[in-house]
């Protein structure tokens, strides 16, 4: 499973779906003949909640069940928590024999490989050496590690020293001591997974949300999904922005669902590959694509990268982002402007 300390060493619950309202295990809305269901369960450290409308209930309920099962399938898969995962097999082996691991995790790890380079490492799985390092999860004390230590364990981060071999479906760590972790990336391939799921039983009209990732599926009866992205400074069910989306996914990191101050310094657990401390550069990023793994990447990715130069990515990539930036000004791509509503400029605040 999916220990919440390892789910995200890059990414955060950010996202807030504001057509939500609460999080019964099943409830039905009646509404103009279709009802508006909501299932929830965890896995992957996190809650699942899918929202259904439809008036279809049998299908709607077995629906459900498909997808927290695929939740927890691809978490057995992709987790590190487990000793006989193809992840944890890949770390214990590190720098010794390449390990042969199964097609979905090749092909995770492939993409994973794909947005390190597009990033300039950025977005880096190998992050998974900080583990026990940094603490912000349920073993979070407010300590932050000695600068020596840290900088020990860089020699340990660099997605150029992960080797995959597509031919022999193999994985190889180059340096003994070095980790990867799949927190960043395999929640959105879970969620295009379980989207698929949904569809393949005729189930059009959702909306499916794990943590801070988001997919929208049709519409909402007559309209829309509306969903929100959160204050980083405000209070937790805060908003700053709306927007309506069809068919679309969001994807929001940022540095405030685990943090600890220190004065007037944050340290939070999206870490910069290239320091090993947590990226200053963002507040939170949000990505707008067509499928989850790649919003759950990129909104990692650019929150290391920032406002300043991750925009100009943004432009010539097909999705699109918002960032809040560290002196919390909104910068906001070309092709969410016309649709995203701001409605308040984000809390100020350390």
């Amino acid at each position: 499973m999916f220990k919440p300390r390892q789910h995200r060493l890059a990414l955060s619950l950010l996202l807030i779906a504001t057509s939500l309202a609460g999080t019964a295990t099943a409830r039905g809305e009646q509404a103009s003949g279709a009802r508006l269901f909501v299932h929830s369960d965890t896995a992957m450290g996190t809650r699942i909640t899918l929202t259904v409308w439809s008036d279809d209930e049998p299908t709607v309920a077995e629906g459900a069940k498909a997808v927290f099962a695929e939740f927890k399938r691809v978490d057995r898969l992709m987790t590190s928590w487990l000793a006989d995962s193809d992840v944890s097999r890949i770390n214990a082996a590190a720098g010794g024999r390449p390990v042969r691991v199964g097609s979905e995790v090749l092909a995770v790890i492939e993409r994973a490989q794909a947005a390190a380079r597009e990033s300039g490492g950025a977005f880096d799985i190998t992050v998974g050496a900080f583990r026990g390092l940094w603490k912000f999860d349920e073993d979070i004390d407010g300590s932050v590690p000695d600068p020596a230590e840290v900088r020990a364990r860089l020699p340990l981060v660099g997605y150029r020293n992960v080797v995959v071999n597509r031919k022999e479906s193999t994985v190889k760590l180059r340096r003994k001591g070095m980790r990867i972790t799949l927190g960043g990336i395999a929640k959105g391939y879970a969620v295009d997974r379980a989207a698929k799921l949904l569809h393949e039983r005729g189930i059009r009209d959702f909306i499916l949300q794990a943590g801070g990732d988001l997919y929208a599926s049709g519409q909402r009866g007559d309209r829309r999904w509306r969903v929100g992205i959160r204050d980083p400074r405000g209070a937790r069910d805060a908003v700053f922005a709306l927007t309506e989306i069809e068919d679309a996914t969001f994807s929001t990191s940022g540095d405030y669902e685990r943090s600890v101050l220190d004065g007037n310094v944050r340290y939070h657990h999206i870490l910069d590959p290239a320091t090993g401390f947590p990226a200053a550069r963002s507040r939170s990023v949000t990505v707008m694509a067509r499928d989850a793994l790649t919003a759950d990447v990129w909104s990692t990715a650019l929150f290391v990268i920032g406002a300043e130069d991750g925009m100009k990515l943004v432009e010539k990539l097909p999705f699109e982002a918002v960032f809040v930036d560290a002196e919390n000004q909104v910068h906001v791509s070309s092709g969410l402007k016309k649709s995203l509503v701001i409605r308040k400029p984000p809390t100020p605040g350390p």
